[in-house]
Formats: structure tokens, sequence, C-alpha cells
């Protein structure tokens, strides 16, 4: 698999959209903090949200993983640009979000949140496209790329993402936090989602295109 700076760059962009938007975890953590009046809460619970995170990334990049060892790049990309679009689709019809029943949570009951979270805005499906623009030669050809090199740049390209989400969420949440409040992102929130929704569809017919050429 070759890599270059724009797939780093790519990884790191879609990190940083993750990190601002609030059904991620910045504004969850953000309750929590207001909750107990406390700053340090707020950065407590945004660990536990980056570990969810990464690992619902990790088990798409798994996935796609396993296709790409199976199936030929052709079919892949047909099957991914799919997956993409109906995604995004039924994100626009069903726009609404998981609700948790309560702000008294721990550790693993904010991974869990957060793994559901991403896993349920098909977060993951965002990185599809990079991480297939990154590896040219799929199965199918004679000198397509090995397990090892799959498996280590998808664990690179995941962790590099979560590494930018969690920093980018750390900047907002404190700014909320300090100095903005929770009323007025009622409004954002809404106009996130339904971008969010816009993009995984951008994404379907950026594959589909790559596809067809």
């Amino acid at each position: 698999m070759t890599e270059g700076l724009g797939f780093w760059l790519a990884l790191a962009l879609l990190g940083a959209y993750h990190g601002v938007n609030p059904a991620m975890g910045w504004l969850f953590a953000v309750a929590l903090g207001l909750q107990e009046r406390s700053r340090r809460a707020v950065l407590g619970a945004l660990v536990p949200i980056a570990v969810g995170h990464f690992t619902s990334i990790g088990l798409v990049a798994a996935v796609l993983l396993g296709l790409q060892l199976r199936l030929p790049q052709g079919l892949l990309r047909g099957l991914a640009a799919a997956v993409l679009i109906a995604f995004g689709l039924y994100r626009i019809v069903r726009a609404r979000h998981p609700r948790w029943v309560g702000l008294r949570v721990g550790f693993r009951d904010l991974v869990l949140w957060s793994f559901l979270m991403a896993t349920g805005h098909g977060a993951g499906l965002m990185l599809v496209p990079v991480l297939l623009g990154a590896s040219p030669t799929g199965a199918g050809h004679h000198h397509g790329p090995t397990a090892a090199t799959l498996g280590t740049t998808g664990l690179a390209a995941v962790a590099w993402h979560t590494v930018v989400y969690l920093l980018v969420m750390v900047l907002v949440a404190l700014v909320v936090y300090e100095k903005v409040g929770l009323a007025v992102l009622r409004r954002a929130w809404f106009n996130v989602d339904v971008l969010w929704a816009v993009a995984l569809i951008a994404a379907g017919l950026w594959v589909s295109l790559a596809f067809l050429g």
C-alpha cells in the first residue's frame, strides 16, 4: 500500500470533523462536566469516548482488510460506494440520535456509548474511500498488498485519525464548557447531522465515479 501526504491529511481532516461533531462525544462530555461542575470531568470523559470511537473505526478497517484480501478491487469499490450511499440516505430519513439513559456513567459505559454512536453514525464508513484510495492494487491481482501491509497501514491510519479526533474534541469541549455553554448548540446539532449524511452520500458517489473510471 502506498501512502502520501494526501492520505494522512484526509484522515486528519476526517478526524477533525468527527471531533467537531457534537454527536461524536464532546457534547456528552461537556454535559457531564456541567453536572459535576468540573473541568476534570470533561477531560476525563473524553478518553473513554476516544477509545470507543477508535474501536468502532478499527472494526470497519478490519472488515475492509478482510474484503481487500478476498475480493477484486473493482467489486470492493462498487460495494463500498453502495454501502456509503445507502447509509447516507438512511441517515437523512432516520435522523434521530440515540439517547443515553442518564449521566451517572463510568469508563466502560462511555466506551460503549461512544462505540454505538460512532457506529450508528457510520463514522468508520467515511474512512473507507481514503483506505481504498491508498490501495491501488487489490486482491485478485498477482502483486496485490499483503495482509501484513494492509494491517499495519490500517492500524496506523485508525490511530492517527483518532489522535486528531481526540485533540479537536478536547479543544471544542473546553471552549464550550468555559465560554459558550450548551443552549446555543441545539440547532447546530441538526445541521451537522444532515451535513454528515450528505458527506456519506458524496463519499459514495466519489468512490463510484472512481470505480466507473
